[in-house]
């Protein structure tokens, strides 16, 4: 059947009851096709049609207002949600606090690759991503609402040791996003953030017997498109909507920078201002050497790359981000996932197959609340569904993770005149918890593999140690131990015999002098690097 070009209302039409929709994109609107998405929900706000539809797209979708899959949040709409995260679509994690939907949230990774696994007809993901955690099935089966109840993950064993086997779907509908389509369907993503895992999904789709609805900004002749531009093929195209109005994310029309069009000076990226945040940055920052590669996660180690470039250092590391950006500098905010002066934008399948393989030299990743074996909680907490994401594959395969977060939350508020640590306001809510909420990351499970962790906060960095316990090696200047750590804390951590104070120049609002520093660090070898160096 030859490619078609309709409206949105007309492709929304083909959208049936009970049908299961893959949807690419990332985040704040990169390469997320919220014109179809939207376009859906007008026609149930219509018609009443479609019912009961399941969307599973691995990475969040929405501006963390009502847009993205947070157009779908109606009774009636929307049945099941199997998503990376739901922090991004605060309409449809409230319909899963109140059980009104059936929500699942899976690693993003495992999602990604799932895709392309189901789109060469194999049984589903085979993974040792998610043990231990509350993925497996054990500790929850990544449920996160009472209604969901079918088992979309299994224990298996293979080989003589357990793995988690991720159950595939079968897409009535891919919903996806380019920047031009030519006559022919061949889509192109020259003006795009992302590439996500979109050619997987379409071929998923296409596999099931189902329809590929591909939005786009603009038209091109056939064959004036450069073949190897082409992430989507037109053999796997059914249907193109054009809007020539399609942002690049929820913020920005276009940013050449983000396209890879063009690379920014370092000046260019505004500097954090000098706060809690910009603190714990810079603290994380110093586990940065020479040639290192690393992985941000979203929160507060966004900022690291804020840093190294206020510091003029980001071209003696390699930062990257889950969605397939490597090198430059990840963006931050409400348009994190993007990227600026990368190197190399890939699909997001093969970014994970290299994090889970062990490729990252260091991972730099939030919490939200730790326990006294130095577990980690970023899923859900206090009243709020937020998903895992890349945490889990990026946080069990790097060789060394540093999670960053201030060291209470709700109101906190800090100042450092001449350097000492002054608490203006103790936060309400302590994060260092006998019981974590959900388990997103075993300390037990990173012990038994010998992966080193440390705990970066603005008053304070733990790491944990030997006993296998969180052990505090690190404390402010002006800060007292009994006080203002230890006090605000569920559960009391071994003290280092070495304990000393956070390094000085991080509570001054001058430079750190990171360049320097990792101009005389040394470079761990990686695979066969030893050989190649001797």
């Amino acid at each position: 059947m030859a490619m078609r070009v309709l409206s949105a209302e007309e492709a929304a039409r083909l959208v049936e009851s009970g049908d299961t929709i893959l949807i690419g994109g990332s985040g704040g609107g990169h390469a997320v096709p919220d014109t179809l998405i939207a376009a859906v929900a007008e026609r149930f706000l219509k018609e009443g049609a479609p019912r009961g539809l399941t969307t599973v797209h691995p990475v969040g979708l929405g501006d963390r207002k009502t847009r993205g899959v947070g157009h779908l949040a109606h009774d009636g709409l929307l049945k099941r949600v199997v998503c990376g995260t739901l922090v991004d679509s605060p309409p449809v994690e409230k319909m899963a606090l109140e059980d009104r939907v059936e929500a699942y949230t899976l690693p993003q990774g495992a999602l990604s690759q799932l895709t392309r696994e189901m789109a060469s007809g194999r049984p589903g993901l085979v993974t040792h991503v998610g043990l231990n955690t509350f993925i497996d099935p054990r500790l929850g089966g990544g449920r996160q609402s009472p209604s969901a109840t079918e088992d979309l993950v299994e224990v298996v064993q293979l080989a003589g040791r357990e793995w988690l086997f991720y159950k595939p779907f079968v897409p009535n509908i891919a919903f996806l996003r380019g920047t031009t389509a030519d006559e022919d369907g061949n889509i192109s993503m020259e003006q795009e953030a992302i590439f996500g895992e979109m050619i997987s999904m379409a071929q998923a789709t296409k596999r099931a017997g189902g329809i590929v609805i591909v939005q786009v900004k603009r038209l091109a002749r056939r064959g004036t498109l450069n073949p190897k531009m082409v992430k989507i093929p037109g053999i796997l195209v059914d249907v193109v909507v054009v809007d020539p109005d399609q942002m690049q994310t929820y913020v920005s029309d276009y940013n050449p920078a983000y396209a890879g069009e063009l690379k920014i000076p370092l000046s260019a990226i505004a500097p954090l201002p000098f706060d809690p945040r910009k603190v714990i940055a810079r603290r994380a920052a110093l586990e940065l050497y020479a040639g290192a590669v690393c992985n941000l996660g979203s929160g507060i180690s966004t900022g690291i790359a804020t840093v190294a470039a206020e510091e003029g250092c980001l071209d003696a590391i390699t930062l990257t981000n889950e969605q397939g950006l490597i090198g430059g500098a990840p963006a931050s905010g409400n348009e994190v996932g993007a990227s600026r002066n990368f190197h190399a934008m890939i699909d997001q399948p093969y970014q994970f197959d290299f994090y889970d393989g062990g490729g990252l030299d260091i991972a730099f990743l939030s919490f939200a609340e730790v326990d006294a074996e130095g577990s980690v909680n970023v899923s859900r907490f206090s009243d709020r569904i937020i998903g895992p994401g890349g945490f889990i594959n990026i946080s069990q395969n790097a060789k060394k993770v540093v999670f960053s977060g201030t060291f209470t939350s709700g109101g906190l508020d800090m100042a450092w005149p001449e350097g000492r640590t002054v608490i203006r306001k103790e936060g309400r809510d302590l994060k260092f918890v006998d019981r974590l909420q959900q388990l997103t990351y075993s300390g037990a499970y990173a012990a038994g593999i010998g992966q080193e962790a440390l705990y970066v906060t603005e008053r304070a960095v733990f790491r944990r140690g030997a006993s296998g316990r969180l052990e505090l090696i690190e404390i402010a200047p002006g800060i007292d131990m009994e006080r203002d750590v230890l006090a605000h804390m569920d559960f009391r951590p071994d003290i280092a015999g070495d304990l000393r104070p956070m390094d000085a120049a991080l509570f001054l609002p001058q430079s750190i002098g990171l360049e320097q520093r990792l101009a005389v660090s040394q470079r761990s070898p990686r695979g066969p690097g030893a050989r190649l160096s001797a």
